[in-house]
């Protein structure tokens, strides 16, 4: 029988009573080997731990800074409504502790820097008889922000055969990623490979975390407890899916090394490229079609949505996708849950992308339908923003039902640089009538005591008012938001005040809340460039309205028609090259010769802007090149 294969595991602690030769030490010993005696018998753990408990102590946190702490982690927890369930369960002293420390530590340097150098130190040393670094780092709520800190600060560590492991992490949470990280999570160089272990139901404000990275992979680990927070490391570890998806790859790898002439003091590692790395062909295009004509109230219901999405899928189909790229949800399957869920399908299997790619991946999304804007609340509950929406079939003006940023930036702001995501919303967030028989309005008014929110009395003139609502990051909004590109006069007109209220879908405005001298220092030390941010088209400006347009006796989106149509007229006319700038301003044009006083919007960086539209000319997909 082969000897066993040691495996070197430093565990990392986070919040709470976890003393030197404690009983956390032995329930987290005891949960791992037993995992690893059933999924890999062949391999001996060793454990070593380290402890922060007298940090925490030398780093206190006052009870006021607690509930303040609570309301920063809760305030980006709440704005997805997938996670609100656990903090349903009650504020308890545990959950208050845990946010004191998390936001304590994310907003103190001195914290962060004494955490960062007793980790640093044992990386490069597993034990005083072990001078080898550890095969695996297992790290745990806040030991995860540790563990990522000092993985991506301190230079000269040589772990490229280590693997990280996180459990309950915080790192994804809005108001971490935003302070914490410039609002950017990426694979450490340092390690060969991170995994990272999710349970939905953790009321400790964990997070989900979307990478492409091949030396990433995330498992979902869910358990729920009645009564708790379900952030448990002794479950996390001993839960089947990490059993399946962890403990198993160090068995195999040992067994492959023991077929070799390996000893006793050979230790199982984890390659570069991750032991789970996928290798099947990453879909080149996708496209996600939404419209929705059949509202449940007879007075929101729209004529042109569904036959806008017939016309976008045939521009796409004639653009090389096929028709296996795209997919439709009409009507009453377009719930808020089903967006969700399909704009996951969308942005997922992306794969690592090439910045300088020429032909790099598409992704599409294409929304037809009502918009709306909701007065959301935030810290001290009160309203202090605007929240974009797009109107789910669904929709009831609650958060729940609803697609903001704040729960659309999960997907989309952690995608690779390189890959081309552009949005396309024919709806607009403001209210408008409609009169019978005339062109309708894609935009609802909220109801009197949503729009309540948004109002104050000013009593000086006895009259009902706006709130002012501060803007965040006006910096980033003047380089990279949204332009209203007057095709009748050539120029670029800035959106008005108000609309820098408002909370828009694609800007992940919720990552981007440091100010903009501490946004760049901190996205130059880590190495990138901020959240991605897709290239947005709208229909119209903010506060103006997006009309239906009937084409005899066929309704459409009016902008929906004159995008289709202008590409469509530059095929014709031999204009490969239009750039998305360009074809805004012609759409305008188009529409203001119409009769319709909306502006087209473009919004994203510069360069894709800039960047010539892929749909521009005609071209045979795969399948019907075979077809010939």
């Amino acid at each position: 029988m082969p000897a066993a294969k040691p495996l070197r595991i430093l565990c990392i602690h986070g919040v709470g009573q976890h003393p030197v030769g404690g009983p956390w030490e032995r329930e987290w010993s005891e949960t791992v080997r037993t995992a690893l005696t059933r999924a890999a018998p062949n391999v001996e753990p060793r454990f070593a731990f380290v402890h922060y408990d007298d940090l925490f102590e030398k780093h206190p946190i006052t009870f006021l800074g607690t509930l303040e702490a609570l309301a920063k982690l809760t305030t980006s927890a709440m704005s997805a409504p997938f996670r609100s369930r656990g903090l349903e369960r009650g504020l308890g002293n545990s959950l208050r502790w845990t946010a004191g420390m998390v936001v304590k530590w994310v907003e103190d340097e001195r914290f962060r820097r004494d955490t960062r150098e007793r980790l640093a130190a044992r990386l490069q040393r597993f034990s005083n008889d072990d001078a080898s670094p550890p095969d695996l780092l297992l790290a745990h709520s806040l030991g995860s922000l540790v563990s990522y800190d000092t993985l991506t600060a301190v230079g000269g560590l040589k772990l490229a055969n280590m693997r990280l492991v996180t459990f309950g992490s915080q790192i994804a949470n809005p108001f971490v990623s935003g302070q914490f990280l410039a609002g950017r999570v990426q694979v450490p160089t340092a390690v060969g490979h991170w995994t990272h272990l999710y349970n939905p139901e953790d009321a400790a404000f964990a997070a989900p975390i979307r990478l492409s990275d091949t030396r990433f992979d995330q498992v979902f680990a869910p358990f729920d407890e009645p009564g708790v927070l379900d952030h448990s490391a002794p479950r996390y570890l001993g839960h089947p899916a990490a059993a399946a998806n962890l403990w198993t790859d160090f068995g195999s790898l040992a067994r492959a090394m023991g077929r070799g002439a390996g000893t006793s003091e050979t230790t199982v590692r984890v390659t570069a490229s991750g032991p789970r790395a996928s290798r099947s062909k990453k879909p080149r295009r996708r496209a996600l079609l939404v419209g929705i004509n059949e509202y449940p109230n007879a007075d929101d219901r729209l004529e042109g949505c569904v036959n806008d999405v017939f016309l976008m899928s045939s521009l796409l189909q004639e653009s090389g996708y096929e028709a296996d790229d795209i997919r439709v949800v009409l009507d009453g399957r377009a719930t808020a849950a089903a967006l969700r869920d399909r704009l996951d399908w969308l942005l997922d299997d992306v794969g690592d992308v090439d910045p300088k790619d020429p032909n790099p991946p598409e992704r599409l999304f294409y929304f037809s339908g009502h918009g709306a804007q909701l007065p959301s609340y935030g810290q001290g509950d009160k309203v202090d923003r605007m929240d974009e929406t797009l109107v789910p079939w669904d929709f009831d003006w609650t958060i729940e039902r609803s697609l903001t940023d704040d729960a659309f930036h999960e997907l989309y702001s952690q995608l690779p640089y390189g890959l081309r995501f552009l949005t396309i919303f024919d709806c607009c967030h403001s209210g408008g009538m409609t009169r019978d028989g005339g062109p309708r309005v894609r935009g609802l008014t909220p109801p009197d005591d949503i729009r309540h929110r948004a109002l104050r009395w000013n009593a000086e003139v006895e009259m009902w008012q706006e709130r002012e609502l501060e803007a965040t990051n006006e910096a980033f909004l003047d380089k990279h938001a949204e332009r209203a590109l007057d095709g009748a006069r050539g120029r670029e007109e800035r959106v008005s005040r108000n609309a820098r209220m408002t909370n828009r879908l694609g800007y992940s405005m919720c990552l981007r809340e440091l100010d903009t001298a501490r946004f760049n220092r901190r996205r130059k030390a880590l190495g990138h460039s901020g959240p991605y941010m897709p290239l947005l088209m709208y229909a119209c400006r903010e506060e103006e309205v997006a009309m239906e347009y009937r084409h005899g006796a066929v309704s459409h989106g009016a902008f929906t028609y004159a995008l289709v149509k202008n590409i469509r007229d530059r095929r014709k006319s031999g204009d490969k090259q239009p750039t998305f700038e360009r074809l805004v301003r012609a759409v305008h044009g188009d529409l203001r010769r119409l009769g319709y006083e909306q502006h087209p919007v473009l919004a994203g960086p510069t360069v894709a802007r800039n960047a010539v539209v892929p749909f521009a000319t005609v071209k045979r997909t795969a399948k019907a090149a075979r077809a010939r």
